[in-house]
């Protein structure tokens, strides 16, 4: 061939080669690279081992984290061995749910045996929810302040991370803990979690509670994710794709440094996820290749000082402080005042409390809950 049409031919070959390519690699499934500087994954709350190897299959391309969430796994031996081990050969981080100490014992080896893609323990979910709330179980029965009843929250919850099962050396505290929870987040970090789940569900503001547990992570300098759980108590329980995709969006753009989805029915059965919701990771993976993360630091963020221990939910008039007085003119007041505040700097707002300023946790500017508008 002579050299006058060889060089043409090289060149048309070069241009389709860079086609192929540009399409094949724009039609490619999008992949999350690991390890990672955040964790995004399912949390499965049903113990169906081949319906989650399924959805472990589904989802290892575009996440890296999945947490055991039924104790229907973690209670049995025999799963939780088989379930750890496809996991880890899938090259995915997990988690394990429990909420008693009894099986705790399982968990000890763990590490040994997975390394560091068992990356902890969720232990109990809502304690701080449910002392609000006054679930049927709840540390404070009565106080006779706000200092009482923090002091006392942060006590009983500590003593019931560190308690063993009889005959058992195990206990939570051996573990990196978790937890997921809707209120007081500070007090549960001092209570000796490691990391909490801020929940994005039902109508709950989602910048007031990454604010609120923002905020407790980082005077405490601990780990903080978001789990985003229910939306309806029927079929289909959870948001639509589309609103999926913003909340995912939403928590990574907070800075969140870990992202889970809650996946069960009423019934603790069967998965709740659809395509839509599939399609909705693929896309928030690309978003993450697109967009490099640029968390603002806390030397250029903005904190809402609260009063020391005081504990209330912010979810409205009828919410309650600690589960034990009924709110009043100053919840209403400090309500308002929040809710300004938060308009004016979005995702630029903390919020902490008096005593935390303390720390060695430096924030541009201070608002305090009495501040004239």
């Amino acid at each position: 061939m002579k050299l006058k049409y060889a060089l043409p031919l090289a060149s048309f070959l070069l241009v389709v080669s860079l086609l192929l390519a540009y399409v094949l690699l724009n039609n490619q499934e999008p992949v999350l690279a690991r390890p990672s500087d955040f964790f995004v994954g399912i949390d499965v709350a049903y113990d169906n081992i081949q319906d989650i190897k399924s959805l472990i299959d589904e989802v290892n391309p575009y996440t890296n984290l999945f947490l055991l969430g039924s104790t229907g796994i973690s209670h049995d031996p025999a799963k939780l061995d088989e379930l750890c081990q496809y996991l880890y050969e899938k090259d995915m981080y997990f988690i394990v749910y429990d909420h008693d100490t009894e099986h705790l014992h399982s968990l000890l080896d763990a590490q040994n045996k997975w390394g560091d893609k068992f990356i902890g323990l969720e232990y109990e979910d809502e304690i701080g929810g449910c002392q609000l709330d006054i679930c049927d179980w709840h540390p404070i029965r009565e106080a006779d302040n706000c200092s009482d009843a923090a002091n006392q929250f942060v006590q009983i919850t500590n003593d019931f991370l560190n308690t063993s099962h009889p005959g058992s050396t195990a206990k939570p505290s051996d573990f990196h803990l978790f937890t997921a929870d809707y209120a007081v987040y500070k007090f549960i970090y001092k209570a000796g979690y490691d990391v909490v789940l801020a929940e994005y569900g039902w109508n709950y503001s989602r910048q007031l509670n990454v604010a609120l547990c923002r905020g407790a992570a980082a005077v405490q300098n601990k780990e903080w994710g978001v789990i985003i759980t229910w939306t309806y108590t029927e079929p289909p329980y959870i948001e639509s794709g589309a609103e999926l995709y913003k909340d995912l969006v939403n928590a990574y753009e907070n800075g969140a440094h870990y992202i889970l989805i809650f996946d069960t029915n009423r019934e603790y059965t069967a998965s709740i996820l659809k395509q839509e919701h599939f399609d909705a990771l693929k896309e928030f993976c690309k978003y993450i290749h697109a967009n490099p993360r640029k968390t603002v630091p806390t030397s250029e963020r903005v904190a809402f000082v609260l009063p020391k221990d005081y504990g209330y939910g912010f979810r409205g008039p009828k919410d309650r402080v600690w589960g034990l007085w009924d709110a009043g003119e100053f919840e209403l007041d400090t309500s308002m005042n929040l809710s300004y505040w938060l308009g004016q700097y979005q995702k630029n707002l903390d919020i902490i409390y008096e005593d935390d300023i303390e720390s060695n946790v430096t924030y541009r500017e201070y608002v305090f809950w009495n501040t004239t508008l």
